[in-house]
């Protein structure tokens, strides 16, 4: 069965290996997440899986999501997540039930998804690796773009064009990063290497 779930970024730290060479891994907290909805091809024209996570307070959620949940007889849940499945993941789960990583194994793979960190409104050579002008005197050009296109003909920008703009805050995913380390007792996972976002970032983790 593949596997599907919702975290949280704890951050970044290093640690050694036995040949005491040292590198970066990310601490993340999975789960607990819980069944909350099972859709179905005769009914929703799909089959997917939909995980809550998150505990929350019932008055922070609408009167819809609070009913949804009920249905489930589950608590309420800040995040919904539906991925989807086959046949033979269906006859394994049911709603309600309460979806752990068991199932990963230190040394597999896995690929994680979330929002990298926003920059605001960054330049042409931050945003698009542009090389700058002259800086020696005289030089009008040290970090501005440069033409953007011919003039009568076309007589536009043509769309999709690099400029100055908004940096960041974008869903990234990385592949193929190895688990070093599980802790079932507390939900938490130690993976190689960076994952996208800042400290207390949602992050979806799939099994590979």
């Amino acid at each position: 069965m593949t596997i599907e779930l919702l975290g949280t970024k704890i951050g970044m730290t290093q640690i050694f290996n036995t040949a005491g060479s040292a590198f970066a891994v990310t601490i993340l907290e999975i789960g607990p997440c819980f069944v909350t909805q099972i859709k179905k091809n005769d009914k929703d024209g799909y089959q997917a899986i939909q995980i809550g996570y998150q505990a929350i307070r019932p008055n922070k959620l609408t009167k819809a999501q609070v009913g949804h949940l009920k249905k489930a007889n589950l608590h309420a849940l800040k995040y919904l997540h539906e991925y989807k499945c086959n046949n033979n993941d269906l006859e394994n789960i049911k709603v309600g039930d309460q979806l752990k990583f068991n199932q990963l194994q230190i040394g597999s793979l896995v690929n994680i998804s979330g929002k990298n960190i926003g920059k605001g409104f960054s330049g042409y050579q931050k945003r698009h690796n542009f090389s700058r002008g002259p800086m020696s005197h005289g030089s009008k050009n040290h970090r501005q773009p440069g033409s953007i296109g011919a003039g009568t003909t076309p007589g536009r920008v043509f769309p999709g064009k690099k400029m100055a703009g908004r940096m960041g805050h974008k869903k990234v995913t990385i592949k193929n990063l190895q688990i070093i380390d599980i802790n079932t007792e507390n939900n938490i996972m130690i993976v190689k290497g960076a994952v996208p976002g800042k400290p207390g970032n949602i992050v979806h983790i799939k099994q590979k």
